[in-house]
C-alpha cells in the first residue's frame, strides 16, 4: 500500500463517523440529559441549546489529541501490520457495524452504550479477521464489558439513594421544607461543585496539563472552586431565591450578580380576561392573514400565469402576482421550519400517558416551591455531565476515523495503537452531535425519563449527581462502568427510594437490560459480515 491509496475508504469512514457521532448525540447525550427535561428544570428546547455549546466546546477544546485505535484493548493492531488497507477497511466496517446498531437503538428509544456499541463492531471485525483468538475474552476484554452490566447501574443506584434519602428525609418531607431548602442550597453547591469540577479535571481534560497534576493539587483546586460558588450562592442565590420564591417578585435570573442593589419589584397582576382573550384572537388574525386587508387566497389562484392582465389593471395584477410568490415563499420557508425543529418540540414528560399513570401516582411528590430549589443545581449537573462527556466519549467516533486518516496518510500502521486526532475531526464530530440530539434525541428521552419512573428537580439533580460522582469513582478504582447504564441505574433507584414498587416501569427497565445485552453481538454481526464480505470479494473482473 502507498500513501493516498484507498481514497474511497477514507471517504466512506468520514460519512461513517458523522453517522456514528450522530448516533452518540442521539443517544448517550439525550439519556444524559433525560431526568432534567423529564424533571421540568429544562424543556426539550433548552436542553438542546445548553447540550450544543457544552458537548462540542467539551469535544473541541478538550477532545482527546489521540485516540486509541482499537478502544477497548480487545484487538491488536500489530496482527495489520503487514496489511494496513485492512486495519483500514476495518475500522471503516466497525464504525458502519457501530452507526447501524446506535441509530436504530435510538430509533426505538432504547439508551444504549455507544463504547460498548464500537467495542462490538471491533470484536466482529476481529472475529472475521484472525478468528475467535485474536480476541481478549477474559476480564481484560470482553468479561470486563459485561461485568459493566451489573456493577455501573447497582453502583450508580446506592450513591444516588445515598444523596437522594438524605434530601427527602431531612428537606422535602419537613413541615418547613422550602426553608430548609434555602439554607441547604449552599451545601448543595458546594458538593455539586466539588463533584463537577473535579470530574471535568481529572477525567474531562485528556491531553492537557490539567490531566498531569497530581490527585492531590486537583483535589486542592476543586475545593477552591467548590468554596468559591458556595460563598456566591450563600451571598447573593440565596438572596435571590428568597426575593423570588418567598417572596414572589417580579426578577430575573440576572439579578442575582446585582441582587443587593434591586429594589423591590411586585409581580404585575394577570391582564384581564377580556382583553386577554380579545388580544389573542386579533393576534391569530393577523397570524393567519384574516383581516380584512390582507385576505389573500392561495388556493384560489394555481399558476400566476392563469391570470388575465389588461392595461387598466396591470399595476394591480403584478402587486398581487409578488404578494402570491411571497405568500407562497413564506409556507415553504414554514415547512422547513417545522421540521428543522421538530426535533425539540416534542413532548417528552411523559406526564399525560395513561399508561404511566398508575407509575407516576405511586410516587410521592413534595413542595413545589421546594423542588423548585433542585432545578438549578440539576442544570448544573447536566452542563458538567454533559462538557465532560463531550471531551471523552467523542472518541468512539474519532478514534476508527483517526486511524484511517492516518494510515491514509502514512500507509503504516501505528503499533502503539493510538492514533493523531485532526482539529478538523473533532469539530466534525461534535457539530454532528449536536444534531443528533436536536434531530433524533427526543426518542430516548420520551422513554428513559418519566417513561422509567417519575422524576422531580430533586430527584433528577440526585441522579445525574450520583452518576458523575459513580463514573468519576469507578474510573479512577478501575472498575468497568458505563455512563448509559449508570443513569438507567441510578433513574431506578430513584423510583425505589418511593418504597413502591410500582413507581418502576418494569418493563421498560427490561426493555434497557435487553437492549445493553443486544448491543456487543449486533453491532458485531453487522462489522463482522460487512468486514468478512470485503476482504473475500473479488480483486478482478474479467
Amino acid at each position: 500500500m502507498d500513501p493516498r491509496d484507498y481514497t474511497w475508504i477514507f471517504a466512506a469512514g468520514i460519512v461513517s463517523s458523522i453517522c456514528d457521532a450522530f448516533g452518540i448525540g442521539a443517544n448517550d447525550v439525550a439519556n444524559s440529559f433525560a431526568s432534567s427535561v423529564s424533571s421540568g428544570s429544562l424543556t426539550l428546547a433548552q436542553a438542546c441549546i445548553v447540550a450544543c455549546f457544552t458537548e462540542f466546546l467539551g469535544a473541541f477544546l478538550l477532545g482527546s489529541s489521540t485516540s486509541e485505535t482499537i478502544k477497548g484493548g480487545i484487538l491488536s493492531v500489530e496482527r495489520f501490520a503487514t496489511r494496513p488497507e485492512l486495519l483500514m477497511l476495518g475500522m471503516l466496517c466497525a464504525l458502519i457495524g457501530s452507526a447501524s446498531w446506535v441509530l436504530f437503538a435510538s430509533k426505538k428509544g432504547m439508551p444504549v452504550s455507544t463504547t460498548h456499541s464500537i467495542i462490538g463492531a471491533i470484536i466482529g471485525v476481529g472475529i472475521a479477521a484472525f478468528g475467535g483468538d485474536a480476541i481478549q475474552w477474559g476480564y481484560s476484554g470482553v468479561a470486563k464489558i459485561i461485568t459493566s452490566w451489573f456493577v455501573s447501574p447497582v453502583a450508580a443506584g446506592i450513591v444516588t439513594s445515598i444523596i437522594y434519602l438524605p434530601t427527602r428525609f431531612f428537606v422535602l418531607e419537613s413541615h418547613n421544607s422550602l426553608e430548609r431548602g434555602i439554607r441547604a442550597i449552599p451545601i448543595y453547591f458546594f458538593g455539586t461543585a466539588l463533584i463537577g469540577s473535579f470530574y471535568i479535571i481529572y477525567k474531562g481534560a485528556p491531553g492537557t496539563d490539567a490531566s498531569k497534576l497530581s490527585t492531590g493539587a486537583i483535589v486542592g483546586i476543586s475545593f477552591g472552586i467548590a468554596a468559591a460558588i458556595s460563598a456566591f450562592s450563600w451571598f447573593f442565590f440565596v438572596k435571590w431565591l428568597r426575593r423570588r420564591i418567598v417572596g414572589k417578585e417580579s426578577i430575573r435570573w440576572y439579578h442575582i450578580f446585582v441582587i443587593h442593589f434591586i429594589k423591590y419589584r411586585p409581580a404585575p397582576p394577570p391582564p384581564p380576561a377580556a382583553e386577554s382573550d380579545s388580544s389573542v384572537e386579533m393576534s391569530s388574525q393577523i397570524e393567519s392573514g384574516s383581516g380584512a386587508d390582507n385576505k389573500i387566497s392561495v388556493s384560489n389562484i394555481k399558476n400566476i400565469d392563469d391570470i388575465d392582465i389588461d392595461e387598466d389593471t396591470a399595476d394591480a395584477s403584478a402587486e398581487q402576482k409578488d404578494k402570491t410568490i411571497m405568500s407562497r415563499t413564506m409556507e415553504l420557508l414554514s415547512k422547513v421550519k417545522y421540521y428543522a425543529l421538530r426535533g425539540i418540540r416534542k413532548d417528552v414528560r411523559n406526564l399525560e400517558n395513561k399508561k404511566l399513570a398508575d407509575v407516576h401516582e405511586a410516587a410521592k411528590k413534595f413542595d413545589d416551591d421546594t423542588e423548585y430549589l433542585f432545578s438549578f443545581l440539576q442544570v448544573i449537573t447536566a452542563c458538567l455531565a454533559s462538557f465532560a462527556h463531550g471531551s471523552n466519549d467523542v472518541a468512539n467516533a474519532v478514534g476508527p476515523i483517526s486511524s484511517i486518516y492516518d494510515i491514509w496518510k502514512t500507509a503504516r500502521v501505528d503499533v502503539s495503537g493510538t492514533a493523531p486526532v485532526p482539529t478538523w475531526i473533532l469539530a466534525m464530530a461534535g457539530a454532528a452531535i449536536d444534531l443528533g440530539l436536536i434531530t433524533f434525541g427526543y426518542h430516548v428521552m420520551r422513554k428513559l425519563g418519566n417513561g422509567v419512573t417519575y422524576l422531580s428537580p430533586s430527584r433528577g439533580f440526585s441522579a445525574e449527581l450520583g452518576t458523575s460522582l459513580t463514573v468519576l469513582t469507578a474510573s479512577k478504582i478501575g472498575l468497568p462502568v458505563s455512563t448509559t447504564h449508570c443513569i438507567t441505574g441510578a433513574i431506578t433507584a430513584i423510583g425505589l427510594c418511593n418504597g413502591n414498587f410500582r413507581a418502576l416501569n418494569w418493563k421498560m427497565l427490561a426493555w434497557c437490560f435487553m437492549s445493553w445485552i443486544f448491543t456487543l453481538p449486533i453491532a458485531g454481526l453487522i462489522a463482522g459480515l460487512l468486514f468478512a464480505f470485503g476482504c473475500n470479494s473479488p480483486t478482478k473482473f474479467f
